[in-house]
């Protein structure tokens, strides 16, 4: 679909595992499985990587993806948000391919899980809904209403939030999920107006957490390898 624009955010000097998204995960680099996901779902003409780093540039070039500017410095040190360098890269690629996009994809490269289908059916759902933001997420393990606690300014230790009527079994506590940093979804209005993915039209799509590993540690990055290599036994 032309009318939806595909980014991938990957700078340069990444934390808490060296060289991330070009580190290679069972042969290919981090960042080449969201790219190929990107192009398999069939609903973007341009996949467009923004990133600080000619070496991340070069591998995403590689695996399919379009790399015509580079991220100014301002949007890629560690206190800059990611959606200022998402708005970039949309205005970017319609100056660059000289068209309007109606909507925007984005991908975090560090979630590799995900499938072609996660996308396309997000999307759709995204449509259906007429939603003007969608994020995914999974059903959290431990919720705020049975199992996470706080410590308050006396350090007296509570749940993080506590019901009217207290209850025994976490299965009888609202549902709650984890977000799961893997497709987020704008309408062009919304990537260029709300500063939060939160607002009273933001839509949830459900992954399961097999898919929603968002690699942050040299253990996520372990774990993700373990899974892939078990799912091609």
């Amino acid at each position: 679909m032309s009318e939806a624009l595909c980014t991938i955010c990957a700078r340069g000097g990444s934390k808490g595992v060296k060289n991330k998204n070009i580190k290679e995960l069972c042969g290919k680099p981090l960042i080449a499985y969201s790219i190929e996901q990107a192009r398999a779902c069939g609903l973007f003409e341009h996949v467009v990587l923004s990133t600080d780093s000619d070496e991340i540039a070069s591998v995403a070039i590689k695996y399919g993806a379009e790399v015509f500017f580079k991220r100014g410095a301002e949007l890629a040190s560690d206190t800059a948000g990611k959606i200022p360098a998402i708005r970039d890269a949309f205005l970017r690629s319609e100056e660059h391919f000289g068209k309007e996009f109606k909507y925007l994809v984005d991908l975090d490269a560090t979630s590799p899980l995900r499938l072609p289908s996660d996308i396309t059916a997000a999307f759709e759902q995204f449509l259906k809904d007429k939603n003007d933001i969608l994020i995914t997420a999974m059903p959290s393990r431990r919720s705020p209403y049975f199992n996470l606690i706080e410590l308050d300014e006396r350090g007296k230790v509570g749940l993080s939030k506590p019901l009217a009527k207290s209850i025994l079994r976490r299965q009888d506590a609202p549902k709650t999920y984890d977000m799961n940093a893997s497709i987020y979804i704008w309408t062009k209005r919304a990537i260029l107006e709300c500063n939060s993915v939160f607002t009273e039209r933001t839509g949830l799509y459900v992954m399961p957490e097999i898919r929603s590993i968002d690699i942050d540690s040299e253990l996520d990055f372990d774990f993700v390898e373990f899974i892939i290599r078990k799912q091609k036994c």
